[in-house]
């Protein structure tokens, strides 16, 4: 699971227990500038061939994908154990094209996101 924030002009993606390791990552900061929107979509998140070629990480099929896949062309950061709590997080000029996390309340964390971008 990961814990979102905002800290001034930076989102802020923080990988929590475990998942660091599965992940390979700790914490992720991006620029607001560079984020295109969030949303929550479960049919995206359960379909395993839209998680993509595991570049490294982890995945466990039914269970939990964590860390950096290779998904149509496009490098995406997976932390997602339950496909009901993911968010996926749409990013541009970033190594990530975008982030599909889990987090603790999906719609609180897409209401958090979407007014710090600013007007679309």
């Amino acid at each position: 699971m990961t814990a979102i924030e905002i800290e001034g002009d930076t989102l802020v993606v923080t990988v929590e227990g475990a998942d660091k390791l599965w992940a390979l990552r700790s914490r992720l900061e991006i620029p607001l500038v560079h984020v295109k929107g969030a949303r929550i979509d479960e049919a995206f998140v359960s379909h395993e061939r839209y998680q993509g070629l595991k570049m490294a990480g982890a995945r466990v099929p039914g269970v939990m994908t964590a860390g950096s896949f290779l998904q149509e062309d496009d490098t995406v950061f997976w932390d997602v154990h339950d496909p009901e709590k993911a968010v996926i997080i749409e990013l541009a000029d970033e190594h990530y094209a975008r982030l599909v996390v889990e987090v603790e309340d999906p719609s609180a964390t897409v209401a958090l996101i979407t007014p710090a971008l600013g007007p679309s």
